[in-house]
């Protein structure tokens, strides 16, 4: 089948998607081919608000068909007609045999990834999870959220799905890669949205990912993957794990551990694996009411729905440190993301229907090498530090400490908030601070820099009444387990570290492509398993 793609197509929000396909229709009829003979169909949909007047959407269209067509590449391009990239694996399987049989430890997105291509293609991996299967885990949170206490291994950071379990379960990535239309039309198939294949920022939505994580580790056990809940990797001796269920032999293993597993952090610098800090970033979550920020964007046109609820993307890197937003969530809550007693963590997270009163978003501030001392541990301290400060200043029941951004500006903690509701653990378990003396000073000074200035962007951005809840701690992995071009740790054969844990991944997609790419460097390898 010949695929070609019909980009930059742009018509006014209302536009019909009837529309679309017919000026695609009308490009490849001027390109010089016959437009019958392909099926046409929505292949990206964006929406550029620049001119809050004239609000365009921009789309692409795919035209697949049968015919055997060719037409000189220059002449397409004139018309914005390409060839569809294929997303298809390739996979070529190795000889050498696995003594045992594969293991992967987290069952996050690298984790689920790998699981799949593994056990779609023979060679039946074992994946190790410290937390349990989505049902128990959704009831762990909501005991935490109603005044039981914190599980260190069930809980938002921790279970199947990983830390995007709890998110907006945005599928934007900076990464260009084939593999990631791949990994989309894989979620689609377990239960996402049709929209994700054809939005510029799809995203799921905490309440159907949880179904599609499921239905994900159901099509791993069905072909020949097995998934152990609540087993802990707690320690390596060569290619033997010691877990919290026993020792397990293993023909391969796979550390897709996530971003928060500091224990297991430890336990592999104590085995002398090659580990470098890295930077990461550090902040508050920022709440705006939607309807705010909806009009900020959309002027005249906020609330219609073709154009859903209003979403962005800030940064600015004109002072000593980059500031930006980070998953921000269109009526959204902020959740309770801790996974250490005597710590409070923020995130955010929201629905598919994105209905809440409420925006939420990161806005985190760069944290250097030498801010911490330039040692692994001393990232993790710098990180635990500031989510300790935050607990004691929330009472030490991990209520989060909130602070409008008026106060925040004049270093006061005076103001309770009124007009903008707190929604962290559903509203109320909150607790007046001053966030700035809780913080580095560089953090709290490029935090006040950063959302002033973002007020050109969006009006309302510095609303003296926005809340900030303390703190975003965990926006990513300050480390990276070192590996070589076989995708091996360094000096660890069959050890393989993957995705956002090992510190090559940054979000949902980039962390499953990364699975996806240590399957492939383990099946090129290793026969299947017998």
């Amino acid at each position: 089948m010949k695929r070609i793609v019909i980009s930059n197509i742009k018509k006014p929000f209302e536009a019909s998607e009837d529309e679309f396909i017919s000026e695609a229709k009308l490009k490849v009829k001027r390109a010089g081919l016959n437009s019958r003979d392909f099926a046409f169909k929505l292949h990206k949909r964006s929406i550029d608000a620049r001119h809050r007047d004239a609000i365009m959407c921009v789309c692409s269209v795919l035209a697949e068909t049968q015919s055997n067509i060719s037409l000189p590449e220059e002449r397409l391009k004139k018309y914005g007609i390409s060839e569809a990239a294929s997303d298809e694996i390739q996979i070529v399987k190795g000889s050498e045999r696995l003594h045992a049989r594969p293991v992967i430890v987290g069952l996050g997105p690298a984790g689920i990834f790998c699981a799949l291509l593994l056990a779609e293609n023979g060679y039946a991996p074992i994946v190790l999870e410290r937390g349990s299967r989505v049902e128990e885990r959704t009831k762990a949170v909501e005991r935490f959220y109603n005044g039981g206490g914190l599980d260190t291994d069930i809980n938002i950071q921790f279970g199947a799905g990983g830390a995007g379990t709890f998110s907006d379960g945005k599928l934007v990535t900076r990464i260009s890669d084939e593999k990631c239309s791949y990994v989309l039309r894989r979620l689609h198939e377990f239960g996402a949205p049709d929209e994700i294949l054809y939005k510029a920022k799809p995203h799921i939505g905490t309440d159907i990912l949880r179904k599609v994580v499921a239905n994900a580790a159901a099509r791993i056990e069905e072909c020949g993957g097995e998934i152990r809940y609540n087993t802990r990797l707690d320690d390596l001796k060569g290619l033997q794990a010691r877990t919290t269920s026993g020792e397990i032999d293993c023909g391969a293993i796979v550390l897709a551990l996530g971003h928060s597993a500091r224990d297991t952090y430890k336990m592999l610098l104590e085995r002398d694996f090659m580990i470098e800090p890295k930077p990461f970033s550090v902040g508050v979550r920022i709440e705006h009411l939607q309807s705010d920020i909806d009009k900020a964007l959309f002027g005249k046109y906020a609330g219609h729905p073709k154009l859903g609820r209003g979403e962005y993307n800030l940064s600015d890197t004109t002072g000593e440190r980059g500031v930006y937003t980070f998953c921000m969530c269109p009526g959204g809550e902020v959740v309770a993301a801790a996974s250490e007693e005597g710590g409070v963590v923020v995130n955010g997270m929201s629905r598919f229907a994105r209905d809440g009163k409420n925006a939420n978003s990161a806005v985190a501030v760069s944290v250097r090498i030498e801010d911490y001392g330039g040692s692994v541990m001393g990232a993790i301290e710098f990180q635990r530090n500031i989510e300790r400060a935050a607990f004691n200043a929330g009472g030490s029941d991990y209520s989060v400490p909130v602070q409008t951004f008026g106060d925040f500006i004049e270093g006061k903690a005076l103001t309770e908030p009124k007009r903008i509701m707190p929604t962290y653990m559903g509203g109320g378990k909150f607790k007046v601070a001053e966030l700035g003396a809780l913080l580095p000073r560089f953090i709290t000074s490029e935090l006040k820099r950063g959302i002033t200035g973002f007020e050109r962007r969006i009006e309302g951005f510095s609303a003296r009444d926005a809340v900030l809840s303390g703190f975003e701690t965990r926006t990513s992995a300050p480390l990276r387990i070192l590996r070589g071009e076989d995708m091996c740790a360094i000096g660890r054969e069959g050890i393989y570290p993957c995705g956002e844990g090992a510190g090559y991944a940054g979000g949902i997609t980039s962390a499953a492509v990364d699975g996806i790419k240590v399957a492939v460097a383990i099946m090129s390898k290793y026969a299947p398993i017998d």
